[in-house]
């Protein structure tokens, strides 16, 4: 049974021009006009029987009086914008009355445009109840997709397509306490409940790795900080090392080489041939007959990082046979600073998670540990929780571009790797994605690297069931190459104006002028648009039961009270260990 049972006498107008998926609607009355709002949504008769053109109006003007002078700027649209009262609309899908063997089914596509005359109704009362009733349909999946209700009918459960939101990636944004955390702790909680959940929320702050935030499909893990230096056992703690071993060939030079060093293509050839013989003699050492004859500088095949930092050293300082005496030899003085460099990565315990590896960490079968980790869903995942977080809190900012590139690289790479029929998807959510896949990388080579995995991802990862999710609250600093492969938009308030000015940048034009809320959202309040949602629409966003540790800071209350807790001593203990356990 249709939805909508227009009586002719509810027309707010009539049709007066058509733009592809532009109209502008006469509207006669003025006591109609108004009751009407920018954003409300409307109806208007289709050609074909049984169908309804949705739109959103988008300006309304009424006509100007005989007293009154109009402006000179005419939007476009001449003198008839001051002769009578007009509605312009945006076009955004169909209502039909039966497709196939389902009734009022909603889509996004325009069938045809509407003829000039046909009229115009508004979605109001009951209709709009009915019409968010019809478009919050879901697939019959045990835990449909939702963050929210329809700001405008808040009895409507608005559900998102979980399929197309995570196939074509998706962009979450506002501004400092907006209510952006709770947004991605509602998405995190419905994932978590899934059978063979997968995904990875990197926590930048370790707002999402607080005591508060745990249920069942959810695990925490932490990257190491100086107390679990050379200690074996890490993984099955939750702590993760990130071996030196695992970045490749061009990463590692990203670290350690000067190119303005004159002697920088001797540094890396002599560092490219050593670390590729140490790898084929740990395969050796092993006894390997699988991988000797077919690796490369690239393969992530473990290596002493000391046995390197010792054959440069000798080949900085080797004497060769001469004429009559012992002569320099052919590199005798052209690593010292490469050498140097390195020893200092070697020894900052900052960066132990890379090189203060244990015996753990230096087997040929730790790497499938860490991907089971990392890449396992709920059910065969031996912690049965798919959902993992990783609290990158202690990371200094430096290498953080580089290590999280080097998560990404390595979760995309596997899937690269597994076969068709094997392939589990798994989504990537990126918190402050602002910090490492940054618009600018200000020629630093480590963070270059790191964003080209992003880059990678978002251009090539759907093809291999891998997904990312953006969060930001800086739009503006996101690169532009990994937002332009963002198929959908969950926008809660953003106030600077270059921001917004992105996100109407990545909306179709008929969709533009809905980024003009932006700024006048509520806290919760959040803009969805893309693939996933089938309307373009304000949600309301509900209250996740697991919340993050990102409440904004009540400053004249705190200091209001006579009875706050301040612990410097602590904090400034964990300031000197690297660590705040």
């Amino acid at each position: 049974m249709a939805i909508f049972n227009f009586d002719d006498s509810q027309a707010i107008g009539t049709v007066f021009s058509v733009d592809t998926a532009t109209v502008i609607i006469k509207v006669k009355e003025l006591e109609k006009l108004r009751k009407l709002h920018v954003n409300q949504l409307v109806a208007i008769r289709s050609v074909k029987a049984g169908q309804h053109l949705i739109g959103l109006i988008n300006r309304i003007t009424r006509k100007a009086s005989d007293e009154e002078n109009p402006i000179e700027s005419d939007l476009g649209l001449s003198g008839f914008l001051f002769t009578e009262n007009i509605l312009k609309v945006n076009l955004i899908g169909t209502l039909l009355d039966r497709h196939g063997h389902k009734e009022n089914v909603f889509k996004r596509n325009l069938d045809t445009v509407p003829e000039i005359e046909a009229q115009c109704f508004p979605i109001d009362g009951e209709n709009i109840t009915k019409f968010m009733t019809t478009i919050s349909s879901h697939e019959n999946y045990k835990v449909p997709l939702t963050v929210g209700k329809y700001s405008i009918d808040e009895q409507a459960q608005a559900f998102l397509d979980g399929d197309k939101l995570f196939q074509r990636h998706a962009v979450i944004v506002g501004s400092t306490g907006s209510g952006k955390s709770w947004c991605v702790a509602k998405l995190i909680e419905q994932i978590a409940q899934l059978p063979m959940a997968n995904c990875i929320l990197f926590d930048i702050h370790g707002e999402y790795s607080c005591k508060d935030f745990k249920m069942d499909g959810l695990q925490h893990l932490r990257v190491a900080n100086p107390s679990d230096l050379g200690k074996t056992g890490n993984l099955e703690n939750d702590v993760l090392m990130l071996p030196y071993w695992l970045l490749t060939y061009e990463e590692m030079l990203a670290m350690l080489l000067d190119r303005s060093d004159s002697n920088a293509p001797n540094q890396a050839m002599l560092f490219s041939k050593t670390v590729f013989a140490e790898k084929l003699k740990y395969l050796d050492e092993i006894g390997d007959t699988t991988f000797k004859g077919s690796i490369t500088i690239d393969s992530p095949i473990p290596y002493k990082i000391d046995n390197i930092l010792n054959d440069l050293a000798d080949l900085d300082q080797q004497m060769v046979e001469g004429t009559r005496t012992e002569k320099q030899g052919p590199f005798f003085g052209k690593l010292t600073r490469f050498v140097q460099r390195l020893e200092a990565k070697t020894q900052d315990k900052r960066l132990g998670f890379l090189f203060k590896i244990s015996s753990d960490e230096l087997d040929i079968n730790w790497l499938n540990k860490l991907c089971d980790r990392l890449m396992l869903g709920t059910s065969s995942n031996p912690k049965k929780a798919g959902v993992k977080i990783i609290d990158f809190s202690e990371v200094p900012s430096d290498v953080l571009p580089l290590v999280i590139g080097l998560v990404a690289r390595l979760v995309f790479t596997v899937q690269q790797w597994t076969v068709r029929e094997n392939q589990h998807p798994i989504a990537l959510l990126c918190d402050e994605a602002h910090l490492y896949i940054p618009e600018r990388t200000n020629q630093d080579a480590a963070a270059e690297l790191g964003l080209k995995s992003f880059e990678r991802i978002a251009k090539e990862g759907r093809k291999y069931g891998v997904s990312l999710t953006v969060i930001s609250q800086r739009p503006a600093e996101v690169n532009r190459t990994v937002l332009s492969q963002c198929n959908n938009f969950i926008a809660l308030r953003l106030s600077n104006a270059e921001d917004q000015a992105v996100i109407k940048r990545l909306l179709p034009d008929n969709l533009s002028g809905l980024t003009d809320v932006l700024p006048i959202l509520d806290i919760g309040e959040a803009l969805v648009v893309g693939d996933a949602s089938l309307l373009p629409t304000r949600i309301i966003i509900d209250e996740p039961k697991i919340k993050p540790e990102s409440a904004t800071v009540k400053f004249w209350k705190e200091w209001s009270s006579d009875t706050s807790k301040q612990d410097i001593a602590t904090a400034v203990s964990g300031l000197r260990k690297q660590s705040k356990s």
